[in-house]
């Protein structure tokens, strides 16, 4: 399939750990790019941060108003309705990122799938059902669309990945009880998810930024101490 133009930012040359982080209904890859300075730390191994622009189509609860969505919303209540044939492609387009990066020299294991609103959304379906074992999750101010399938379609190799969630508790669009009701739904089947609730609407927090820098951290540090031990 034809890969989703992006905009991509390396901390350093030769990145071997990428992030791969997906936007909100309406936004574009641009929009998490000024958060890299404070979210990364220069002890870091070397990141590639890649920012996919959604695909622009017709929202049916924006009046089908055409924008950048990695799928249709069809009512006010977004859990309802869902469209499962346009999260199934956005998956798709993930799965693509994902392999051009291994192509690139980042091992699977190296690699965390990230995202806000329905980027997260987007991040969890594909990131659960993804083949390999991933580094890590990251959903922010999201829930968990296509939650009956999740268990036939899992697989076993990211059922102890770790997963960052973080909610703001008023939010209006995405309400923190949507996003527990997905949190318990994960813990039923098995997974760990370090969750996290700020006093904070749709949107990110300082708060919330410098959590996620320690989560992150500790991730990329993990695998570093588990490359050294293989070439040791």
């Amino acid at each position: 399939m034809t890969l989703l133009e992006t905009v991509e930012k390396e901390t350093a040359p030769n990145p071997t750990h990428s992030v791969i982080w997906l936007h909100g209904l309406g936004a574009d890859g641009n929009d998490f790019m000024p958060i890299i300075p404070v979210l990364t730390a220069p002890e870091w191994p070397a990141l590639r941060f890649v920012f996919p622009h959604a695909p622009v189509r017709p929202v049916t609860v924006n009046g089908g108003m055409a924008m950048r969505a990695w799928y249709d919303i069809k009512g006010m209540d977004i859990a309802d309705k869902q469209d499962a044939e346009g999260i199934h492609a956005s998956m798709q387009a993930v799965e693509a990122l994902i392999a051009r990066e291994i192509e690139r020299g980042v091992p699977v294991e190296h690699i965390v799938l990230a995202g806000f609103s329905q980027g997260g959304a987007i991040a969890l379906n594909a990131g659960l059902r993804h083949a390999q074992r991933l580094a890590g999750i990251v959903a922010l101010s999201t829930y968990l669309p296509l939650a009956e399938s999740l268990a036939d379609e899992r697989s076993a190799a990211n059922a102890d990945t770790p997963i960052f969630w973080g909610h703001g508790s008023q939010d209006p669009v995405v309400p923190q009880a949507l996003g527990e009701q997905s949190r318990d739904a994960l813990a039923q089947l098995g997974y760990g998810v370090d969750w996290h609730s700020y006093p904070m609407a749709h949107q990110v927090s300082v708060e919330e930024i410098a959590d996620l820098r320690g989560w992150l951290g500790e991730r990329l540090c993990a695998t570093q101490a588990a490359d050294a031990g293989a070439n040791g």
